[in-house]
């Protein structure tokens, strides 16, 4: 595992713990002398009902959880800037421009990615998306105001952005809308409880947690088709147009990750599993034919169990290169 891969990873780990109020009290003044990107959320709140819309001025390197204005002002050129964008995994995020000032012509840029992308690994993966790579990213030098909302297909994106001229910069509002059958979702914090239902859609949907975690599935239903089960396979997933895998790894994409189990035939768990990669996640392959649905609970290793990975009866995956 490259070094410096699981080094930005693990920033990730602490701007999503940091949104959410785990570690209020993080010290990262002298950090973010030399990479600011460490100084997300350290003034951030979340938006009470009947106050007006939160607004903040927004960082070079930055990451965003919650609804609300935010701008850029460059103060010197500012060339290498991206921001990170995550909702609940139940929603949409949908980017507003109110203002632009950029300078096209000289080189200046302002583009968002439809999910994340990092170290050249995407999520979700070419093979989840339902678009193709270069159509994830909407240049604003291409297309200007009159793409002046953009939503993306999932709880994630991303705004990479390029401003040479002081003083120059852009302004935007982050909306949230609710996703009746989120596919794709990266989970904000390190322990919780989802369940992933695909309706009748040949797609594939991939739930993934940015932490080493034991992972608990308890329910799983395939291959229904009015109201009758297929029968169970023989052996392995060979053949099955629906399937849910577990993969793990230390990147953001799910197709480069090592597979860890399938589950091909309905039962009520639990099963589980101790995954101790960076990345953990949960895909479903559904062929369009069935209702799929699968309900899992996970939460992170503690350090502990990733120290000693001996003394229980349930798999351990990861470990050694945790």
């Amino acid at each position: 595992m490259s070094p410096s891969f699981k080094l930005q990873c693990h920033f990730i780990l602490i701007f999503l713990m940091a949104l959410r109020g785990e570690n209020r009290y993080l010290e990262l003044r002298e950090a973010a002398d030399y990479d600011p990107f460490l100084l997300f959320g350290a003034n951030l709140k979340r938006e009470l009902a009947g106050e007006p819309v939160y607004r903040r001025a927004l960082r070079c390197l930055d990451m965003l959880s919650l609804p609300g204005q935010f701008t850029f002002t460059a103060d010197r050129p500012q060339l290498h800037c991206a921001a990170f964008l995550i909702a609940e995994p139940e929603e949409f995020v949908t980017i507003h421009y109110d203002l632009v000032s950029i300078d096209c012509q000289g080189g200046d840029f302002l583009k968002v990615f439809d999910g994340w992308i990092l170290k050249g690994e995407k999520f979700p993966s070419s093979q989840d998306h339902p678009l193709a790579t270069t159509e994830r990213y909407i240049d604003f030098c291409d297309s200007g105001l009159s793409r002046r909302s953009i939503r993306s297909s999932q709880n994630v994106a991303m705004i990479f952005f390029r401003v040479h001229e002081p003083g120059n910069g852009f302004t935007f509002t982050i909306k949230t809308d609710p996703n009746i059958f989120p596919c794709n979702a990266i989970s904000q914090t390190p322990s919780g409880r989802f369940t992933l239902v695909v309706p009748h859609l040949r797609r594939n949907c991939s739930f993934s947690i940015i932490y080493p975690v034991v992972i608990k599935i308890s329910d799983l239903t395939l291959g229904h088709l009015n109201g009758l089960q297929l029968k169970k396979p023989s052996a392995g997933c060979g053949g099955i147009g629906d399937f849910v895998e577990l993969l793990g790894g230390p990147g953001l994409d799910p197709s480069k990750m090592m597979p860890l189990a399938d589950l091909c035939y309905s039962f009520h768990g639990p099963a589980q599993m101790k995954i101790g990669c960076d990345n953990t996640v949960v895909r479903m392959v559904s062929s369009g034919k069935h209702m799929n649905r699968v309900t899992f609970e996970y939460r992170q290793l503690e350090p502990y169990e990733l120290e000693n990975p001996s003394g229980n009866s349930i798999q351990e995956i990861c470990l050694s290169s945790v």
